[in-house]
């Protein structure tokens, strides 16, 4: 994992070379396999489908994003620079604006949206410092506030939001190393961060999702191998619980949330660059295969606007990517 950091101006550089905004990605996706999981239903309707929408304005991967009131957020990242840019998406009229950028430019972070505020916590700065940084945006006045840090600064971390506590899980810390078990509970209220169970497995560049209560972190890297390795925690008891592995071992994926599913996607794995997306399904802990992305990629991110899932940005062998493709059930 610290080759992926170590590396990093000179894949900056290439992305600069290789593409230009507007630009997608022409490289061979990974072919979709079958459903994996009896009893569910794989014709092709039942496997949604992707349509290409809107480009980001600016190409970027490792940024975070978030959902407030049916828009929107892509915030940081990096392409040739690391940046603090801040653009909002409405799927309604299918444009860009650009919002209030935020306070520092990182990338890796994580984010969660709690009553209409925008968190952004942990990832790397510009002057290669991993951050334990936490940022809330509010959309009704476009600006920034700074919150009480994460106790534990680390970048490719995860974050999910339970009951109006976010958590952030996994990462890597100085140095890129070690991988992290870390789990940290932030609460808004009082603006005061507590430390929970640890996660089972040590991990970066991982993803998560909650759905009815329970944070699933999924996939990863722990230094060694990508993995497929899926935890679930429950804030209730402040356990763990192993689930069913997911079929592709892949890191610097995505998560989202669509119904009791929580589809993952895109990443890399053994097969390089991946338009791979598998939905596992919380009440029988099975996993299917879905309609894979348009396009193959690493570093993005995705968030559910309405019942569609929607995945900007990343990084593939043409480059930094500004892409935007939606999912649908439909």
């Amino acid at each position: 994992m610290s080759q992926r950091f170590s590396t990093l101006n000179a894949m900056i550089v290439l992305a600069l070379i290789s593409i230009a905004p507007g630009c997608k990605s022409s490289s061979n996706p990974a072919p979709a396999s079958r459903a994996l999981t009896a009893g569910i239903d794989e014709t092709p309707q039942s496997r949604g489908s992707w349509t290409t929408k809107s480009i980001m304005p600016t190409a970027r991967r490792g940024l975070a994003a978030g959902v407030v009131n049916g828009i929107l957020y892509a915030v940081g990242g990096n392409d040739f620079e690391f940046m603090n840019k801040v653009e909002a998406y409405d799927p309604s009229t299918d444009y860009w604006t650009t919002k209030a950028p935020l306070p520092m430019a990182r990338v890796w972070p994580a984010a969660g949206v709690i009553n209409g505020i925008l968190y952004i916590v942990g990832g790397i700065d510009a002057n290669n410092n991993i951050s334990n940084s936490v940022e809330a945006y509010d959309p009704a006045t476009d600006t920034w506030n700074t919150k009480s840090p994460m106790p534990t600064a680390r970048v490719a971390l995860a974050a999910g939001v339970i009951n109006g506590t976010l958590y952030a899980v996994g990462g890597a810390s100085a140095n890129y190393h070690p991988y992290l078990n870390t789990v940290e509970a932030y609460d808004p209220a009082t603006d005061t961060w507590t430390t929970k169970a640890s996660m089972p497995t040590d991990r970066d560049d991982l993803a998560v999702s909650v759905i009815d209560g329970i944070l699933y972190a999924v996939g990863g890297y722990n230094g060694n191998n990508f993995l497929n390795t899926v935890e679930a925690y429950d804030p209730a008891t402040d356990t763990w619980t192993t689930k069913a592995p997911m079929p592709t071992a892949r890191f610097l994926l995505a998560t989202s949330v669509l119904g009791r599913r929580f589809y993952a996607i895109g990443g890399q794995g053994h097969a390089g660059y991946l338009n791979t997306v598998e939905a596992y399904d919380t009440s029988t802990n099975t996993w299917a295969t879905m309609a894979p992305m348009k396009t193959a990629r690493d570093s993005l991110a995705t968030r559910v606007a309405g019942r569609t899932i929607y995945a900007i940005g990343g990084w593939n062998s043409q480059g930094v990517l500004n892409t935007n493709e939606a999912f649908s059930r439909k």
